[in-house]
């Protein structure tokens, strides 16, 4: 969430369906977010406890890497109108 930047670049393609700033799983839509090493753990919390207040995402996973840098995966459970139908 580099300068108030809350999405991050797509780094992995689970099934080829991109969302704006994620992808599609199943049921649920990811969406990644980098946290640069230099954002404390309360900001880092206060950021994305926002992110799941008004945009109803969870907390999926979490890698810490060397420098204090964070990715987070946050998810949510797609919309009705946003599954494909089916066709019988």
């Amino acid at each position: 969430m580099a300068h108030g930047s809350t999405t991050g670049a797509v780094e992995g393609d689970v099934d080829g369906n991109r969302a704006p700033g994620g992808w599609f799983e199943g049921d649920w839509e990811y969406r990644p977010v980098h946290l640069p090493g230099d954002v404390s753990r309360m900001t880092a919390a206060v950021r994305l406890a926002i992110q799941a207040e008004f945009g109803g995402w969870e907390l999926s996973r979490v890698r810490l890497y060397p420098g204090g840098v964070r990715k987070v995966w946050l998810r949510r459970r797609r919309s009705k109108q946003m599954l494909p139908e089916l066709s019988i």
